[in-house]
């Protein structure tokens, strides 16, 4: 058993339907009481202004998704602590990065704080917000971006995909990485045991734990491959390409079901990059 996100013991996990408002209550009282763990458990394989895409870690320094970000108006979709927010800068973007945590954005400040950015930079701006109703003019951003599987947590993620494509220009990328559907069918756990396939790729029921009161504590949301293009595809991008990351020799880290084992046997993680074409 494990703590919900109010301290109340989470007694169940299981496959079951959960109604929007619902799963976003969830995640968002998760994240808020999860951000200073989670930053402390992971903080030093992400960084305090590393851009990584994935727990392969993959970085934006080496594939370069999002290309040159010079003087570019860059929206970071579900920023977490903005670390990749805080790169972007570095590399003289204007970010701005929205996530739906008190939590985490409090993390975001926190690294601002206390590791500056170059005088260079212009720092990053941080909002509360939610990506199915962005506090942006449209046509506002150059490019937008999600990494670590933010959409994961997001029920509607066409709704999301409307949004971004609302507050694009034309000609805007639009670059994100998400858990890779084949991961569905696995137990999210490391070693042996993640190996076997338990779950339906087709079932799209979403994954929810519940507090000893019957509570959503925790909601997970699985789209196949073809899920995520036909929402691609029905927002207007055009999909340039599709990287399924393969696992580095050099990374040792585990993350749950992510590891050295599984990874060197099947994708964990998949990035699509788009751009939109709003002529």
């Amino acid at each position: 058993m494990s703590e919900g996100t109010d301290g109340a013991e989470v007694i169940s996990g299981g496959y079951l339907p959960i109604d929007e408002e619902a799963s976003v209550r969830a995640n968002r009282s998760y994240w808020d009481n999860s951000a200073e763990e989670y930053l402390a458990e992971h903080g030093t394989f992400l960084g305090a202004s590393d851009f990584i895409w994935c727990p392969e870690g993959i970085h934006e320094s080496d594939v370069r998704l999002l290309g040159d970000v010079d003087r570019k108006q860059v929206l970071e979709v579900g920023c977490g602590a903005g670390q990749c927010s805080r790169w972007l800068a570095e590399q003289g973007a204007i970010t701005t990065g929205v996530d739906v945590s008190a939590g985490m954005l409090e993390q975001a400040s926190r690294l601002q704080r206390e590791h500056p950015l170059s005088t260079e930079a212009t720092p990053p701006t941080f909002l509360l917000a939610d990506a199915r109703q962005l506090p942006f003019a449209s046509n506002s951003f150059d490019g937008a971006f999600s990494s670590y599987g933010a959409l994961p947590f997001v029920k509607d993620a066409e709704v999301v995909f409307a949004e971004v494509a609302r507050v694009l220009r034309s000609g805007g990328q639009w670059v994100f990485s998400t858990t890779h559907p084949m991961r569905w069918m696995f137990p999210d756990v490391p070693g042996e045991a993640g190996l076997t396939v338990e779950y339906s790729y087709f079932d799209r029921t979403p994954y929810v734990e519940l507090s000893s009161d019957g509570q959503p504590v925790y909601a997970e949301h699985h789209r196949t491959m073809s899920d995520w293009v036909s929402l691609l595809v029905e927002a207007g991008f055009t999909i340039d390409s599709v990287t399924e990351p393969e696992w580095p020799e050099e990374n040792r880290t585990a993350w749950g079901g992510w590891s050295p084992l599984r990874g060197a046997l099947m994708p964990g993680t998949v990035i699509f990059s788009t751009t939109l074409n709003k002529d």
